[in-house]
């Protein structure tokens, strides 16, 4: 099930449990997942891309060990706000994936997710190599973060 809105999205999902943020490229998928209560985003790996049968069997071999609730996918919009190739090829593969999990799925602007993963690893002190080796997953975990913080305030608005 992919949900068009972060409100369907908490619908679908079990009350407890943890998601799985992807950040989607063209040479590797950035990985993160939650915790079990979905406060916090941790970068978990970055899959390298061979294809897609091989790349969602090791997505489903995460969510399966990690017991994943719901899994969020980064969009790529422009700067604008329209889609272009990129967002086209993130929608086909989640529909791709769907097939493959009764999991809900659900989007989230993924713009300037990169720009802020790259800064917050320049604050960290990492080196230019070890940045090159965790910024796809580190991307994910900022795309699943703005994910949680939406589901927090969906929580608050239905509680009061």
């Amino acid at each position: 099930m992919i949900c068009d809105a972060a409100e369907e999205f908490a619908a679908a999902l079990p009350r407890a449990g943890a998601l799985m943020g992807l950040d989607l490229g063209t040479h590797t998928i950035g990985v993160a997942v939650s915790d079990g209560l979905r406060s916090v985003a941790t970068p978990l790996e970055t899959v390298k891309r061979r294809k897609f049968t091989l790349d969602a069997a090791r997505l489903m071999e995460i969510a399966e060990g990690r017991q994943i609730a719901g899994i969020v996918l980064g969009l790529p919009r422009n700067m604008d706000g329209s889609e272009g190739p990129r967002a086209q090829s993130s929608r086909a593969f989640a529909r791709n994936l769907a097939r493959l999990t009764d999991r809900p799925m659900a989007f989230w602007d993924e713009r300037l997710s990169t720009v802020a993963a790259e800064r917050a690893l320049l604050e960290a002190d990492t080196s230019r190599r070890r940045r090159a080796e965790v910024i796809d997953h580190v991307a994910a975990a900022v795309i699943l973060q703005g994910l949680l913080d939406r589901l927090r305030h969906i929580r608050l608005e239905t509680e009061a």
